[in-house]
């Protein structure tokens, strides 16, 4: 029984041996390997098609200098679906439900696109810290909120990631063990709360593939600024 909710959010390790590496390898594992025969198999296909669409659909509002990230950010984008998906199955670990973990993702990204965008484009990089037309007594004051802004746009990034994940889990256990426990007291209501857990697991599948979505989705509206 599980002592503490939070408990499924730990890192597991076994034999002293950390199983975040395993975890963060998985996705490498499962997914199809690209061919280049004529002929390949519907799973192949399906993620073909699903990657062309997702990369055109990401890099329209993009100018050309910002398709050299498309191998990138579409690699991100299936890495962070397959983790999400992954952490819904029973007895299985979600890695992106630590903060560490999208914070690492996060910050090195986002200050990728900060450096693109003050080596090729300084002076337009520089001009998002204060808006045109601004009075003079209140630039020192934006040029600071802009700052403070810029710089917290990594935290929004691991955070809104972390905690959208770690609420999903919760409320699935929490309601889990709530039917658990109605469930020789009153079968009605444990069948009615086992129906809404059902209806939770596929809203909770959606907002694993929207968050990793939404992820890169950011980084490249950060990359559009920036190129």
């Amino acid at each position: 029984m599980t002592l503490n909710f939070f408990d499924q959010f730990e890192s597991p390790s076994l034999l002293g041996i950390p199983l975040m590496v395993l975890a963060l390898s998985l996705p490498l594992l499962l997914l199809p390997t690209p061919s280049s025969r004529w002929l390949t198999s519907r799973l192949l296909t399906l993620q073909n098609w699903f990657i062309n669409r997702f990369t055109q659909q990401l890099l329209l509002p993009l100018s050309l200098g910002g398709h050299k990230w498309a191998l990138l950010l579409t690699s991100l984008m299936l890495f962070l679906i397959t983790l999400n998906m992954l952490g819904l199955l029973p007895y299985t670990f979600t890695p992106t439900t630590q903060l560490s973990l999208n914070m690492g993702l996060a910050v090195p990204l986002w200050l990728a696109t900060v450096i693109v965008g003050m080596r090729n484009q300084p002076t337009i990089a520089l001009g998002h810290l204060l808006p045109e037309g601004t009075p003079a007594p209140l630039v020192p004051v934006l040029i600071i909120i802009e700052t403070i802004s810029l710089f917290i746009r990594p935290l929004a990034l691991g955070v809104r990631l972390t905690a959208n994940l770690t609420a999903g889990h919760l409320l699935i256990q929490l309601i889990a063990t709530a039917a658990f426990i109605l469930l020789p007291l009153m079968t009605t209501v444990a069948i009615l709360t086992s129906t809404v857990l059902l209806l939770l697991t596929l809203l909770e599948v959606a907002v694993a593939m929207i968050q990793a979505y939404v992820f890169v989705l950011l980084l490249s509206l950060y990359l559009q600024e920036n190129v």
